[in-house]
């Protein structure tokens, strides 16, 4: 008999400090993993990344499970590049901070693999358009 998915999650863990507390153990033991097991090879694979770590775990029907590892959120490389703790409570209303052309390629370079595109212009429009969600200011991309 052939694996099947039957459960995919998605999860976001700091890196190397999985443990069996919410929100990875009630998630993975609804869907019947062995959640210490994932535990040590999540922490085994992201002990040297600082942050949060979106993870995308696929569970087969023999209860074994995959994950794969994607690039922290692209807020969380917006404010790590210019220094902040958290965006705008009022995004459009309330500035918290500009960002630089610089700035703004530098963490579309880091996040260029999990967008979908290849185009850095296409990628830095997408990381302008993510800060002003969070009421950061952009310099002209133009």
């Amino acid at each position: 008999m052939s694996k099947v998915v039957t459960k995919r999650l998605k999860l976001v863990i700091e890196g190397g400090k999985a443990n069996p507390a919410p929100p990875v153990g009630p998630a993975l033991g609804a869907a019947g993993v062995n959640i210490m097991d994932f535990c040590k090879q999540f922490n085994d694979k992201t002990k040297a990344v600082q942050g949060p770590v979106p993870v995308k775990i696929d569970v087969y029907n023999d209860k074994t499970f995959k994950f794969r590892t994607t690039l922290a959120p692209m807020s969380h490389l917006i404010k790590k590049e210019i220094g902040i703790e958290k965006g705008s409570t009022t995004p459009g209303l309330t500035i918290v901070k500009k960002m630089t052309k610089a700035q703004i390629k530098s963490v579309a370079e880091q996040k260029l693999p999990d967008l979908n595109t290849d185009n850095i212009n296409q990628a830095m429009k997408i990381v302008a358009g993510q800060a002003l969600s969070m009421g950061i200011e952009v310099e002209d991309l133009n």
